[in-house]
This record gives C-alpha cells, structure tokens and sequence, in this order.
C-alpha cells in the first residue's frame, strides 16, 4: 500500500502518516523516472504526440499528487516526524524536478517532435501545450552546455532546501511567542469578539480558567490584528508589534542570510540563462515581459497615488494632534492602525464589529455559493465528511466515505446546473492553528478536465468560533474569503484537456484576476444581500450601516495602495538592481528602496522580507511578481465595469466570464482571453476611480 499515492478521487488523509512518505516518495520517483525512460528510448523517425508530450504529463502525476498531498499537510498540520519525512525527501524530489528540463536525451526527443511538421496538424490547444512545453525547457536551460546544466540544477536543489527552511522559520518563530493578560482593565478598547477569542484560546491552553480568567495573544492575525486597530493601552501595542517584526528574524530562527542567499541563487540562475536579472527571467513569459516594464508600472502608479498618500498622513496626524491637543508629531509604528480606526470611526461612525454579526462563515459561504450559481450557471452542495486521527482508520470505514484532516474542515461539490455533470470538489479550511502557517490560499489537489471533475482546496486563518457560537468574520475577511473561492473557480471551473493548461497555470500576472474580481461583490447592495446576513434574525444589512460601509470604502484608500505598491517595489528592486545592494545591511537597503514609499514614523520597521512568504518560501513563488496583484486589480476593476453595465448579478455576463477567463486557463494567451471578453485592452481609470483617487 502506498497511501500518498492512492488513487481515489477522496483523499484518505488519516493514512497519510509519516513513516509512508519515503516508501510512497520513492515509488514515485522510480515510477516517473521509468516513464522519462520510456519516452527517452522513443524511436526518433516514430515520434507522435502521446509517445512525447503527452507521456511527459503523465510521467509526473503520480509524484506531484504524493508530494503535493505532503505538502500540503505541511502547511496546514505541521509536526516534527513530518517535517523530518519530507525534508530528508526534499534534495531528491527536488534534484529530479530540475534535472527534466536539463536532460539531454529527453530534450533531443522533446525537440524533434515539437520542431516538426506534425505539430501544425494539432488542434490549437494541443499546440500551444508543445509550444508552452518548449519554451518551459529553453527558460529552464534546456539548450545550456552540460557544466551550466549541472550548476543549474545545484541551484534548483538548493533553493528548495533553504526555502523551505525559511518557511519553518517563519512558523516556528510566529509559534514562539505568546503574550498571556491577567488583568483584563488592560484590554480597554478590544472588541468584546477578541477578547472571547483570547479568553478561549487562554483555556485551551491551560493558562485560565474560569475561576481564573486569562487572555492569550498570538502573532496570528485573527489574534494581533484586532489589539493593534483597537486596544487602548500603548505599551501592549508596541509589544505585539516588536514581537511580530521578529518573526524570522532573531535567534534560531534568523532569515536574513537566507534572504541574500536566495536572492543570489536565483541571480545566478537568471545569468547563466542569459538574462540580466531574476526578473527578466521569470517575467520572460507573462503579461509584463520584463522587469522594467513591472517597475515603471509600480513606480506610474505611485507617482499618481503619492499626493493622496501624504495626504491621509498628514490628515491623521492632525486628528491625533486634535485628540490628544498636542503640537502634530509623527506616529510610532504601533500607533497608526490604532488612531486610523478611531478616524475611521469618529468620521464615518463605522465599527467593523458592528458588521460581524451579519457574516458568519456558514452563511457568508452559503451566500456565495448562491451568487456563483446565479452568475456563473453552477450548484455548489456540501457533503458529509469525517474527520480521523491519521494512522487510526477503522478498518470497518465505508470506501467512499469522505474524510477532511481536521475536524474544522469541511467539504463540497461543484455541478453544472445543466448538464449536472460533476465539475469538481473542494475542501475548506478557515480557522487559524498554531501547526498551520498563516495566510490564506488555494491549491489543487488533482486537475481533472472535460472528462473528469478537479479536486481543490481553500483555507485562510479567520476568526475562528468561540464558546460554540458561529465563527463572525470581519469584512476584509470577508473578502478573502471571495478571493480565495475565486482562484478556485477558475480552478474547478476549468475545461481544458491538456491539464498542464488548464486552471490557474497562467501567467502569474492573470492569475489574480478571476480572485480578485470577486472582491467587488462584498461591496454592492444587490451582492451583499444574498449573503450578509445577522446570524441570529436573517435581516440583512440595515440601509443606514452600509451608507455608512460604503462611505468609508475609500478612507485612507491611497495608504492600502501604496502599501501593496511598497512590496512589488521591494521585489522588483531585490531581484533586478541586486548588485547595487549585495553586501549591505538588510534593513538599510529596505529603507533606501522604500524611501518614497514609507511614512515617516518616529521607529524604523525592520524589513519584511525576513517574513515575506510570498517571495522566499518557494524557490520562485511570488518572487519578481508581487506586483501582479496591482497589475491584476487594474484587470479586475476593468471588468467588473461590464458587470456593473450589465447587471451586478446578470447571468449572461457571468456565463460569459466563465466561458472566456474561469474555463479557459492558459489554452490561449490571456491578453487574448480578456478581450475576448471585454471586447477590448484593459484601462487603468476605473482602479483609479474605484480607489477614490481619479
């Protein structure tokens, strides 16, 4: 039996132990490697598409099935006999990834069928899976003398180690700290939702009970988000903030060599292929081409959000001054959520808490779901699952029963609401836990196609239920919640028969498209009514607190961009302009870089790239890319334009996204796909306008 290789459509996660990943690994591997083999030995005067890319797909689905389930459970259950399976796998996994592109006689095999004539008889999509396949092999050294592949591999293998390590880093060290409040007087300010939150966790954790009440702290954000936008006490504050920018960055956990050493590798990388920078690289293929063009984009957009950046600081420096009836002074880095909420609050007369009762994440879920449907012609049902200890599945369990790896999680089914056919099914997973990394994601666990329903996932860190009541979310999480569901959709959603097409396998510059265009329904009236709704009557949103919701949409709008602007900035600069900053302090090259872009508070902020997992936790991830989020909002507010022309909930503009962004994936170019949309290029105004700043 190998557990992480099962074939079953449902996961059986209880059997996905430990002791079964180096067995189940090195099946895999040696299954792969028999299928290279196979495609190697190909005669090359008989060569047909099957035998060659075809092949190539499959030879890997059951080793990124096994690692990605691993994985997976990595992020989500992380525990040391697991981290010890998958890191004594990850040098070998790692080595055989790299050494695909590198090897010499599946290239040679690879290239005589896409260079020939045989390939121009292939349907369009086909075509464009040899042509994508081609250029993955060139960009990856497939052409690079035999001394330059070795060394390219070296890197591949050593940026999977040391990435992963950051990753623990970032774990271990946000696990590490605590803060424990005896004296509830100290809580001043803190919603009551938090400090029940705090109160539980305190007693989940033997530090209180209910003769003795105590408030446990964490550096999860459901946790520290709301002590920093609310709590009275400024000596608290700074200790949560002090706390959080030590995460990867202090003792055992220090990630500030493996910043530099990344970011060499991928250098290096990017030089023996014949680019000047990482970027370069790694932009070669999506929507922006190169690194400067990324940059100047960063840099434009700032330029027109500046003025209003400045100008919010200076507003809420004048409310503090006003406040406090102090000369005006510059905030310490604890201070400017605390004192931007009660502008916020005193201007637009909003409490975010006065929202969450009308989100609770069953119903916010549900509501989606019927807004999906509407739009996008689907049913969205959940399933009974189950949840095991894993190694401890009764031997008397059904085969098809559905099990979830922790009890929290929970599991549905996608349909087309017309044919019925089975288009896919998801687990999610929303509350945070300590051996879960943080964040918000989705994954997909099996890519089916025309033929066969695809298997996914979301998960995030929400705030979680307390005292068995129903888990209220804030709106911001709201919105991640619709985000992540978006990049599931085109996930599920996706109808292309070349899986390494299809779904999110796009340019990295699309893929937050279909995620974030969902965010635009957490704002409009006729959206928000089919899923914000109060818990306890089933009334929607009063008129009167969503004028209020809407009129602070925009509060401090320039300070949210410029703050997404300030990490693509920082990426951009780290991965093209290395040389000008090699060799110097971490912290003082974050300054430099950000220098227009910081408020300038009374305490410097350590950087953040030693807690960056967009950027450092995978050996490309979001590196050189952060700013695709920018570049991907200017896509979403575009055409959300034609849903607000048509009918926020209009059936025929949602079937029509579905049908040329959701089910399309990368079988065509995606420039292409959006005019076949839109009917046109994208225009930035409607971001600008969106924001509040045109």
């Amino acid at each position: 039996m190998h557990p992480f290789l099962d074939e079953s459509f449902h996961v059986r996660w209880s059997t996905l132990v430990p002791e079964a990943v180096e067995p189940d690994i090195r099946r895999a591997l040696a299954l792969a490697k028999d299928s290279l083999d196979a495609i190697r030995a190909a005669d090359l005067s008989a060569l047909t598409y099957d035998n060659t890319f075809v092949a190539l797909e499959k030879a890997t689905e059951p080793l990124s099935r096994g690692w990605g389930l691993l994985n997976h459970l990595d992020s989500v259950n992380d525990g040391p006999e697991q981290r010890a399976a998958l890191n004594a796998m990850l040098p070998e996994v790692s080595d055989f990834y790299a050494s695909i592109p590198l090897d010499d006689a599946l290239w040679t095999v690879l290239k005589t069928y896409g260079r020939s004539a045989a390939v121009a008889e292939l349907d369009p999509i086909r075509r464009r899976y040899v042509e994508e396949t081609m250029n993955d092999f060139v960009q990856s050294g497939a052409d690079l003398p035999a001394d330059k592949k070795s060394r390219i591999a070296e890197i591949e293998a050593e940026l999977s180690k040391i990435t992963q390590e950051y990753t623990e880093h970032v774990l271990d060290s946000t696990n590490a700290w605590e803060l424990v409040i005896e004296d509830e007087s100290k809580l001043a300010g803190l919603p009551d939702s938090s400090k029940a939150a705090a109160l539980a966790n305190a007693k989940a954790r033997g530090v209180a009970t209910e003769d003795k009440p105590a408030w446990r702290f964490t550096l999860q954000y459901p946790s520290m988000g709301p002590v920093m936008q609310y709590l009275h006490d400024d000596g608290i504050r700074q200790q949560v903030w002090e706390a959080s920018t030590k995460v990867g960055a202090t003792g055992d956990f220090d990630n500030t060599a493996l910043v530099w050493k990344i970011l060499e590798l991928r250098h290096e990388k990017a030089a023996i292929l014949g680019h000047d920078d990482f970027a370069d690289l790694t932009l070669l293929r999506r929507m922006a081409k190169d690194g400067k063009t990324a940059l100047r984009f960063t840099e434009d957009l700032h330029t027109r959000v500046k003025p209003g950046f400045l100008a919010d600081y200076k507003q809420l420096k004048a409310y503090k001054a006003a406040a406090n009836q102090a000369p005006a002074d510059d905030f310490q880095p604890w201070e400017t959520g605390y004192w931007a909420e009660r502008q916020r609050k005193e201007n637009y007369d909003l409490d975010d808490e006065a929202l969450r009762p009308y989100f609770p994440v069953e119903g916010v879920m549900a509501g989606m779901f019927e807004l999906s449907s509407r739009l996008f012609g689907i049913t969205i049902r959940q399933r009974e699952a189950v949840y095991y200890e894993r190694g401890q599945r009764p031997e008397d369990a059904p085969a098809d029963v559905i099990e979830v790896w922790h009890p929290e999680v929970t599991f549905y089914e996608i349909h087309d609401s017309e044919t019925g056919r089975h288009l896919g099914s998801f687990y999610a997973d929303w509350h945070p836990r300590e051996p879960k990394r943080g964040g918000a994601w989705m994954n997909c666990l099996h890519t089916g196609g025309p033929d066969e329903p695809h298997l996914g996932l979301i998960t995030g860190n929400m705030s979680p239920p307390v005292d068995g009541k129903p888990a209220l979310l804030t709106h911001g999480e709201v919105e991640t919640v619709f985000h992540e569901f978006g990049h599931l959709l085109h996930g599920l959603l996706s109808d292309v028969p070349v899986k390494s097409l299809s779904g999110t396998n796009v340019p990295w510059d699309f893929v937050e498209l279909p995620s974030q265009i969902m965010e635009n329904f957490c704002w409009d009236r006729q959206s928000l009514d089919l899923f914000a709704r109060h818990h306890e009557t089933g009334e929607p949103i009063p008129e009167e607190l969503y004028a209020k919701m809407k009129a602070a949409q925009n509060y401090m709008s320039a300070t949210a961009f410029i703050r997404q602007l300030a990490f693509g900035k920082l990426d951009l600069e780290l991965h093209i302009n290395l040389d000008r900053y090699r060799g110097r302090d971490l912290d003082e090259v974050d300054r430099e870089i950000l220098a227009d872009y910081r408020t300038p508070l009374k305490t410097d902020t350590p950087s953040m790239t030693r807690r960056f997992n967009h950027l450092f936790s995978s050996p490309t991830g979001y590196a050189a890319g952060y700013y695709s989020y920018k570049w991907a909002e200017v896509l979403d507010a575009d055409a959300f334009t034609r849903f607000q022309q048509e009918g926020v909930l209009n059936p025929e503009t949602g079937r029509s996204f579905r049908e040329h962004i959701l089910s399309k994936g990368n079988s065509a170019p995606v420039d292409e796909l959006y005019r076949r949309f839109m009917g046109r290029d994208p225009e930035l105004e409607p971001l600008l306008v969106r924001a509040g700043i045109a």
